[in-house]
């Protein structure tokens, strides 16, 4: 090895132990991205007057059958002794996977699924933010194409590793990517489930809330999730009618794409 490439692998080795890729840009994964990392990165702060923002979200009308409400109960009987000690998998598959199917975000018709484990990279001219969504319900079959929500986390404590920040960033990337001013997502500890909204105000700087927790292993809270979640895929849904419609128009001539 001539001495060129020697200096050459160093700077490699050391690009990699600072979490610099080869223009020198700092990568901050998903997984393990920190408060104090992401506020050094963008302006960002939460807002705590949260009531009216998660009203018409939480306050939706949204109908539970009684099959439904059984459903629910059953899933909280099986896991309720174990739910606590599950490690993420655990957690997803047994619990989280069978709320989340129940619900059903596969619209083939809608050209819209749910996306596990979905790779996504949003990068600047000073930081790159990189890794894996846990879950992401998405327009597209094949590939996640456009974000509208995601689930961060299917964590046993949030000693170990915080999910808000990483979520933060997911829904940052998901806003700078596909040119949204808002996204929501919710992040998942054991039980507990807190929703997200993010909003951006302007260049590199947010504003975010963060709902109260709502405790899966209760048959009221449980409910709830699963009356927000259903929320988010009729609305989903709607939005992908209307611009379906709005693409139809312009394809005859009655409108213009929106820069």
């Amino acid at each position: 090895m001539s001495e060129l490439e020697r200096i050459e692998k160093l700077e490699a080795e050391i690009r990699e132990l600072k979490g610099l890729n080869e223009e020198g840009i700092a990568t901050y994964s998903f997984s393990q991205i920190r408060f104090e990392e992401l506020e050094n990165l963008v302006n960002i702060e939460e807002n705590i007057h949260k009531e009216e923002i998660f009203k018409q979200w939480f306050e939706n009308g949204i109908k539970v059958s009684k099959d439904k409400v059984n459903f629910l109960k059953k899933l909280i009987k099986r896991n309720i002794k174990l739910i606590k000690f599950y490690h993420e998998e655990d957690l997803k598959v047994n619990f989280i996977m069978p709320l989340v199917n129940k619900i059903d975000f596969f619209l083939l018709d809608y050209n819209i699924r749910s996306f596990a484990n979905e790779k996504l990279t949003y990068k600047t001219k000073k930081f790159i933010f990189n890794g894996e969504a846990d879950f992401i319900f998405s327009k597209g079959i094949k590939k996640a194409e456009k974000p509208y929500f995601f689930i961060q986390e299917f964590k046993q404590e949030k000693t170990r590793k915080d999910p808000e920040p990483q979520l933060l960033a997911e829904l940052i990337s998901a806003i700078e990517l596909n040119n949204e001013k808002s996204m929501r997502g919710a992040y998942i500890v054991g039980a507990i489930w807190n929703f997200v909204i993010l909003e951006k105000l302007d260049k590199n700087k947010y504003q975010y809330f963060v709902s109260e927790n709502f405790d899966s292993s209760k048959i009221g809270d449980l409910k709830g999730i699963y009356q927000n979640l259903v929320f988010v895929k009729e609305e989903i849904i709607e939005r992908v009618k209307r611009e379906k419609e709005y693409e139809q128009k312009v394809k005859n001539g009655l409108g213009k794409y929106k820069d």
